[in-house]
This record gives structure tokens, C-alpha cells and sequence, in this order.
């Protein structure tokens, strides 16, 4: 599976928004924020280089965003030893932004229902309909994964293609303890936020596409940027004998 980075910094460029007023276009701001919407935690220059924006010119963008509270900054997390200076700063969607993006135009009819189905038929009763709802899902992406073969991270990739047709803005890499599935976008982050069952159903699924056990280190649901689950690397046989070969070498 290949290595995916959360913006590369060479793409062919739109033309660049030049002059005064840049922060005003709406139609400039709308792929600004799609791009987060997709991408996640992103920073200033990868915002410009995708979108063939100068640096004064995407400045202006996110100052007129984080004054109306459509996006927050903050210091870009850094593995590993850090070189001098500080972190560059990376910038995300606010909830209520999201919400203008139109994720969530029934949030309160399926909360509503989602209470009245833990009222009355328990928490058993909760993870039956997340399971449900689910199966068609998964359904289409296993669909979508047929040709991927039986290498896990290489159906991981699969999947995360099949997972951003249906909206999602997935990516997989490769890391040096397996793999990682990252969604960008989550349908269902409110009600998931208090019925977690959505998530465990969307992770169990995962688990049976990708075809091996699979962690959840982090949903959207729970107020991290992005929905992140680590596939363990797998263990390579050599005749009769399991051996676990290092990646991080």
C-alpha cells in the first residue's frame, strides 16, 4: 500500500486568486473548505499549493474563516524528533462549519429515533439497528473490493477508495506497524457521538472487509479531526515457522 501524505506539495495549480479581496470569494473559500472537509488537519502552504494560491493570498482566506468560526489553528503534530524552530500551524473545520457543510440535516429525527429504540428495546436493541444500517454499506464496498486480493493493507487501500465514493474521504498508508485507514468525514458524527454503537458496527465492519482485526485509535464522533484505525501488520510465514518481519528499520 502506498504511502499517502495528507497533501502533496506539488500539484498542478487552478489559476491562482490574485489581488485584493481574495477572502470575499465565496466560490475560493467553498474549495478551501472542501479541501479541509476532505483532508483533515491541513496547513496553510499545502491549502495554497493545492489550490494555486499565493501564501498572502490563502492567509487572508483563513483569517476571514477563523474570524467567523469556521475553522481553528493549532500547532501540527510532529512523531519522531523535532527540528528547530516551531511546528507549523494545520487548520480544521469547526463543528459548526461542518454542519453548514450539510452532514448533519437529520441529526435530531435520528436521535430522537435512536433514544426511542434505547427506551424501549435497550442497548441490545441499539447495536441490532447500528448493525443494519451498516450491512448495505458494507455490502457495496466489499462489492467495490473484488479484485483487491487477500493482502490486508492492499484491501485496506481498496477500501478506502470504495469508502470515499460513498463520502467518507478516506485514505490508507503504510506505517511501520502495519496500516491506517483515515476518514475525513463522518456522516453520522453527532449521533455517534452518544449512540458509539455506529462506531463499533463501522469498525467491525472494516475488520471483516480488510480481513483481519483492526483498531480504532480515533473517531470524529469523540472530537478527533479525523476517524483513524490501525491494521496491524501481519505476521509473514516462512515454511512452517511464523516470523514477524520489522518494518521500522
Amino acid at each position: 500500500m502506498k504511502k499517502a501524505a495528507a497533501l502533496p506539495e506539488h500539484q498542478p495549480a487552478t489559476a491562482p486568486v490574485a489581488g485584493a479581496g481574495a477572502s470575499a470569494d465565496p466560490s475560493t473559500r467553498d474549495r478551501v473548505t472542501q479541501l479541509l472537509l476532505e483532508r483533515g488537519a491541513t496547513t496553510a502552504a499545502q491549502l495554497g499549493s493545492a489550490l494555486g494560491l499565493s501564501p498572502a493570498a490563502i492567509r487572508r482566506h483563513l483569517d476571514a474563516m477563523l474570524a467567523d468560526g469556521d475553522v481553528v489553528a493549532r500547532e501540527q503534530a510532529v512523531r519522531g524528533s523535532r527540528g528547530r524552530g516551531r511546528p507549523a500551524k494545520v487548520f480544521v473545520l469547526t463543528e459548526a462549519a461542518r454542519v453548514r457543510c450539510g452532514t448533519h440535516h437529520y441529526d435530531n429525527m435520528a436521535m430522537a429515533a435512536l433514544r426511542w429504540v434505547a427506551r424501549t428495546g435497550g442497548s441490545e436493541a441499539v447495536e441490532a439497528f447500528a448493525a443494519d444500517q451498516v450491512a448495505a454499506l458494507e455490502a457495496r464496498c466489499r462489492a467495490a473490493m473484488e479484485d483487491a486480493g487477500d493482502d490486508p493493507l492492499a484491501r485496506a487501500e481498496a477500501l478506502a477508495g470504495a469508502l470515499t465514493a460513498e463520502g467518507y474521504a478516506a485514505n490508507a498508508s503504510t506505517i511501520a506497524s502495519g496500516g491506517q485507514l483515515c476518514q475525513h468525514h463522518c456522516p453520522v458524527a453527532h449521533v455517534a457521538a452518544e449512540f458509539p454503537q455506529l462506531c463499533e458496527a463501522e469498525t467491525a465492519v472494516i475488520s471483516r472487509l480488510v480481513g483481519t482485526h483492526v483498531q480504532r485509535l480515533a473517531t470524529i464522533a469523540h472530537g478527533d479531526g479525523v476517524c483513524t484505525t490501525h491494521i496491524p501488520a501481519q505476521p509473514r510465514k516462512s515454511g512452517n515457522t511464523v516470523t514477524t518481519v520489522r518494518t521500522d528499520r
